[in-house]
């Protein structure tokens, strides 16, 4: 077993030296992924996925490195990083190169192999996406997660549907069946539904399994054709349902070490057309174990308990299984090698068998002995062939011919049987019949070093000369011949092969190793003598054919003598083209049946037959022309008709010239290698090979004097160019450095002149400017007086307010006055009444206190006086100074002055009031203190201090003084308040004393 580390390579070889599985284990390479930093470790594979090939696949590690494996070109390579762990992986069929990727943030993404873009980003799931199933037309894609699946449209990468189901219900897998337009769904509850795809209808739901089998599914396969869905779950009982019948025919119990199922996957094989027999059952111990559905045997098994499958997939055609391992790394197993022990053909039944004849047998006479090889027919003379024929006649008709029974089980005679009974064999076995028939060893080590080998020469351009539409198509028919070619030399000359190998290339377009065996077998077997006369046709075949043709129609045989048309006109078009010209793909199909169930003579009898056939259009062509046309085109004629009269001509040809006599029988390939052919001239061949190498190497000579010649005068013509470029180029140089001297002149100039222009501009923009910022300091200047003006207008209506205010309250403060009085002199009488007897004594007493409180009042008026001359002088000083300050405001500071003056000469009036209020009070009545004296001192302080405010309000030039004047004020009132207060508290006290004690009075 060979094992590549992928490392940090991006690309490289798969293996370096040839795998040669072995039977044991059938592993062709261990893969694993291993990083060179500091602490090296191992990246886990996840998931694998073939492409529609089989023969190359791309696996993702946990790291989101995906891989691209080429097993035929042994090639990988390092298709994208995706940086994050891939889910599931899947190949978008209708464009072979993009596959799609789930990854573990819920999206998909599609790539491209070979250009390693990003083609779409697909979005909308909500969970892991574990599967990945995409339509066999390539259109539709179905992804599946734990709560939905959705249907893609893989030309728009747009989501078309969404499945939503119950939380407890859960989906364990939703995917199309092959070769259908059918969705099924399966459920955790064991239910499953097929949908149509395009409409989503239900076309059916499978009945639920027997409740005694108690096993809940969880993993799926279906067979190739459809037809059978198989089902497994947490048990070792496997379910196979018949999807056409809707209805579960067997239940498979694995042995007892299996407690679970993990995966479940059909392997396919070329050769069942579908109905695939063999299951690959992956249980939980890691083991993958294929059996038989239809004998329930096991085949083959493959992983251990020691290295256990994690996860695996088969490639389309059946050749290899891609298995993930526990351990991170990813095997790849070679079905052949696997299958080899299985697919042993049984030990050869062979007796030797005497004749007893009657007469004694003489030396010309033939004896059969048949061995463990192949059975060898007797040499048959000429004096004999009657007899020959009567004996096998004879010996087919009593004795067991061993040489009809076939590989596989299968009996020639039998077949022989069914196919005259039914004309053709079915569809669905036909390839199995044909390579039971053919008995194709399928030697997959012999054929791979042919294909090894790679394209021959002879074929390199093979599509210039047979365009096909089909790219695989055209690639397998190059590799068939191409093996064709390395196996003799003889096919890399014949001109016709492409003709002869086309129609199975088309049909064995998937499988090329039987296509190769298939053409190889008819070759040797129904080509016999073809190549003696190399490079011409084969004259001693075309005798054959036009001698049955005159036995048994001398008159079309005449006809075509008549106009010149020879054997090789009607006969060697169909033979060199396997009649695939004039036959549609279902008469070539029936005709093939009945050709290798046969002597090998058929395929000639089946020229003269359709000529015989077509003998009426033919007798009424009698241009050359039209006769080619005829046996290179599709004409009128059924196929069954031929082959009934092939077989009519096999049976009434006269042995002589029977071409059963002078071919050989049926010989199979032989096992293990491919037999040489050399059934041809080999010195023509050799002469030929010689004469196409020389010519090819004085072609190479003369290629390549033509390629030197055709340098010389490429650099010759080069160097020229590249002169004259630079003498152009010079001229040009000198122009433009004379047209750009004129530029330069005219731009100087112009710069000039701007610059002229720009002064001129900028003396008229100085101007402008200072032209407006005199306007802006004018409009600034009256904007400022505009502002004064208005402040000295809102400060007289502030004064003229308050001054009214004033007036009404000193109306208001008189009013109360008269009230008051008229009161005091209620009391008065009535005090007047009680102090008469101690009048004098009161009288005397009040008149000092009168003295002493009139001297005590004319000093404070006399203080106050003084202080309101000096307060004015300092007004006076004031104004003088904010005249010769600012003459502006000479007319504001006046009416400050003159409003000062008024508040002081109504404050003195204000006094004078109180004072005589005061002494008329103390005059009648000593012991009532006047109520509103506070009120008066109230009022007195009222106009001072809203005076004060108003002076506050003065521009800041005068500011500075009225503050210093507002001190003195506020010192002065304090002081007057105090005395006041002095004053009041001293009568009020008097009063009160007088009143306590009128025996005081009394006395």
């Amino acid at each position: 077993m060979q094992s590549t580390d992928l490392g940090n390579k991006e690309s490289g070889k798969i293996w370096h030296r040839k795998p040669s599985p072995a039977a044991r284990d059938g592993i062709i390479v261990n893969i694993i992924h291993t990083t060179s930093d500091y602490l090296p470790k191992v990246l886990r594979f996840l998931n694998v996925a073939f492409d529609s090939s089989g023969d190359c696949l791309i696996a993702g590690d946990h790291q989101g490195n995906i891989y691209g494996f080429d097993l035929p070109g042994n090639r990988f390579n390092l298709v994208q990083r995706t940086a994050q762990a891939c889910t599931a992986l899947a190949f978008n069929l209708h464009r072979k190169s993009e596959f799609l990727v789930a990854l573990a943030d819920y999206s998909i993404k599609c790539f491209d192999t070979v250009t390693k873009e990003l083609v779409s980003w697909m979005r909308g799931h909500e969970s892991s996406v574990f599967s990945i199933s995409v339509h066999a037309s390539g259109k539709y894609a179905i992804t599946t997660s734990s709560d939905t699946a959705q249907l893609w449209d893989l030309d728009t990468f747009q989501r078309k549907r969404k499945l939503n189901i119950l939380q407890s219900v859960g989906i364990q897998k939703v995917f199309f069946l092959p070769l259908s337009n059918t969705i099924l769904s399966c459920f955790k509850d064991n239910s499953i539904f097929a949908w149509e795809c395009d409409t989503l209808f239900c076309k059916y739901q499978l009945p639920a399994p027997p409740e005694s089998s108690s096993i809940l599914y969880k993993v799926f396969a279906v067979t190739r054709d459809g037809r059978v869905l198989a089902a497994g779950g947490k048990s070792n009982h496997l379910h196979l349902w018949c999807l056409e019948a809707k209805q579960l025919f067997r239940i498979i119990q694995m042995p007892t070490k299996v407690r679970a199922i993990r995966h479940l996957e059909f392997l396919p094989d070329s050769f069942d057309a579908g109905s695939n027999q063999a299951l690959g059952v992956l249980s939980q111990d890691g083991i993958m174990r294929f059996i038989n559905i239809q004998t329930c045997k096991l085949l083959f098994e493959i992983g251990s308990l020691d290295e256990g499958i994690s996860s695996s997939v088969i490639s389309p055609h059946g050749r290899y299984i891609a298995c993930v391992m526990e351990n991170g790394s990813l095997n790849i197993y070679s079905v052949q090698a696997l299958t080899q022990e299985i697919n042993k053909p049984p030990p050869p039944l062979v007796k030797v068998i005497e004749d007893l004849p009657k007469r004694k047998l003489t030396s010309g006479d033939f004896k059969m002995k048949v061995t463990s090889g192949r059975v060898q027919r007797p040499a048959k003379s000429k004096e004999n062939k009657i007899q020959t024929r009567i004996l096998k006649q004879d010996l087919t008709g009593h004795l067991e011919n061993k040489e009809n029974e076939l590989s596989d089980g299968l009996n020639k005679k039998r077949l022989q049987i069914l196919l005259k009974g039914y004309g053709e064999y079915p569809t669905k076995y036909r390839m199995f019949i044909w390579r039971s028939l053919l008995q194709l060893p399928e030697n997959h080590t012999a054929f791979s070093s042919l294909i090894d080998k790679g394209v021959h020469v002879a074929f390199l351009n093979l599509q210039r000369k047979y365009p096909i539409k089909s790219r695989k198509l055209l690639r397998v028919l190059q590799r068939t011949l191409s093996a064709l070619a390395h196996w003799s030399a003889i096919f890399s000359d014949t001109p016709y092969l492409p003709l002869l190998a086309f129609p199975f290339v088309k049909l064995f377009q998937n499988n090329q190793l039987i296509c190769f065996e298939v053409v190889a077998t008819l070759i040797t077997n129904w080509c016999q003598h073809w190549f003696e006369y190399f490079p011409n046709p084969p004259i001693n075949i075309l005798s054959m054919i036009e001698n049955v043709l005159a036995f048994h129609d001398k008159e079309l045989l005449q006809h075509f003598i008549d106009h010149d048309v020879t054997s090789q006109l009607y006969a060697w078009p169909l033979l060199e083209t396997v009649f695939s010209e004039v036959l549609t793909r279902e008469e070539w199909l029936k005709l093939f049946d009945n050709v290798f169930s046969n002597h090998p003579s058929f395929l000639l009898m089946t020229v003269v037959a359709y000529n015989i056939c077509s003998r009426a259009p033919l007798l009424n062509c009698d241009r050359k022309d039209d006769f080619e046309y005829f046996f290179h085109h599709r004409n009128n004629l059924d196929i069954s008709v031929v082959i009934r009269e092939v077989y009519h001509l096999m049976d009434t040809t006269p042995a002589d010239i029977h071409p059963e006599s002078m071919l050989s029988g049926f010989v199979a390939l032989t096992k293990g290698q491919y037999p040489v052919f050399n059934q041809y001239p080999k010195f023509i061949v050799d002469y030929q090979t010689q004469e196409r190498e020389r010519i090819r190497n004085d072609e190479l000579d003369y290629l390549r004097e033509r390629q030197s010649v055709k340098n010389m005068q490429a650099e010759v013509d080069q160097q020229r160019a590249e002169d004259e470029a630079w003498c152009q180029k010079q001229e040009l140089l000198h122009k433009a450095e004379e047209t750009r001297r004129e530029m330069l002149l005219q731009e100087e100039e112009k710069m000039i002149q701007q610059r002229q222009r720009l002064a001129a501009v900028k003396r008229e923009l100085k101007m402008q400017e200072m032209q407006l910022q005199d306007a802006a300091r004018r409009r600034l200047l009256k904007l400022q007086q505009d502002q004064q003006e208005m402040e000295l207008r809102r400060l007289d209506d502030e004064i003229e307010r308050k001054v009214n205010m004033r007036d009404r309250e000193i109306a208001t403060t008189a009013k109360d006055l008269e009230m008051r009085h008229l009161e005091l002199e209620s009391q008065k009488r009535l005090y007047e009444k009680n102090l008469t007897r101690n009048q004098e004594t009161v009288a005397k007493e009040m008149r000092e206190d009168i003295d002493a409180y009139t001297r005590k009042v004319d000093l404070e008026e006399r203080s106050f006086h003084r202080l309101i001359e000096a307060d004015q002088t300092q007004n006076q000083k004031a104004q003088k100074w904010k005249e010769a300050e600012e003459k502006d405001f000479q007319l504001k500071s006046e009416k400050k002055a003159s409003a000062l003056s008024d508040a002081s000469r109504k404050w003195f009036l204000e006094k004078e009031i109180d004072d005589a209020l005061e002494h008329a009070e103390h005059i009648h009545s000593k012991a009532v203190v006047p109520r509103c004296q506070n009120e008066r001192v109230a009022s007195s302080r009222l106009p001072r201090a809203s005076l004060l405010n108003d002076i506050s309000e003065m521009d800041s030039s005068t500011r500075i003084s009225l503050n210093q004047r507002k001190i003195q004020w506020d010192t002065m009132e304090r002081d007057l308040l105090e005395r006041v207060r002095n004053l009041r508290q001293r009568l009020t006290a008097q009063a009160r004393s007088r009143c306590q004690t009128p025996h005081l009075l009394a006395t």
